[in-house]
């Protein structure tokens, strides 16, 4: 079920009192507008009527597709020992919630980040999955190794053959784009699955760059 609530938000910019809805819940099949908005940016978002300010809204998000079984939860946080206890925490309710037991071929995921959010999104309806996707993303990024440190890279499109990569630079400001055969892809996920890697989730994961590297190191092994 998708829900939402008004609520009265200060603007950053010019301090001035805005009415906004914020959208707490997300369910694909109740609300397909809605996933379009969120995509292009529209959820819970602040659009300033005083003086053109934008500026997302800190607060969570469930999204649910019942579709292709995917639950994700946007909870904003960037401390990693808080986001190390608020998994903790997600999984140790899980166990105890039935009604959560009851989604059996799921993937559930925590996201802290807003772009992670929307980039599980476009994975997910690719048909793609997530694991490999960040395997792949920490080989493009150790093309350059003394520039990982402050860059990322995010999933763009598959198109064709292809799949389209975004690599920020955080230190020069530049956005680079990288592309990888889909046969690249495959035959990665084919071996994460031979060593054990499952397609499903059995619990809340935290999918990101650190889970990435670990399956790097458990290929390298």
């Amino acid at each position: 079920m998708s829900i939402n609530h008004k609520e009265s938000v200060r603007c950053p910019g010019c301090s001035q009192m805005q009415d906004v809805t914020v959208w707490s819940s997300i369910t694909v099949s109740d609300s397909p507008d809605l996933k379009a908005d969120l995509l292009a940016g529209k959820i819970n978002m602040l659009n300033c009527a005083s003086c053109g300010a934008r500026a997302l809204l800190p607060v969570p998000l469930l999204y649910h597709d019942e579709e292709k079984k995917l639950m994700i939860s946007f909870v904003p946080c960037n401390d990693p020992k808080q986001k190390t206890e608020l998994l903790l925490e997600m999984q140790n309710n899980y166990r105890k919630d039935p009604e959560l037991q009851k989604l059996t071929d799921y993937n559930l995921r925590l996201v802290t980040e807003y772009n992670a959010l929307l980039e599980k999104i476009l994975i997910f309806d690719q048909g793609m999955n997530d694991k490999t996707v960040e395997l792949i993303k920490i080989m493009i990024l150790m093309q350059e190794p003394e520039k990982m440190d402050h860059r990322t890279a995010m999933f763009g499109k598959a198109d064709g053959e292809e799949i389209e990569f975004f690599v920020q630079d955080h230190k020069d400001g530049m956005c680079y784009t990288s592309r990888v055969p889909k046969t690249t892809y495959q035959v990665l996920w084919d071996e994460l699955r031979k060593s054990g890697v499952k397609n499903k989730s059995f619990q809340w994961e935290e999918i990101d760059a650190d889970y990435g590297a670990a399956l790097l190191r458990g290929l390298n092994t």
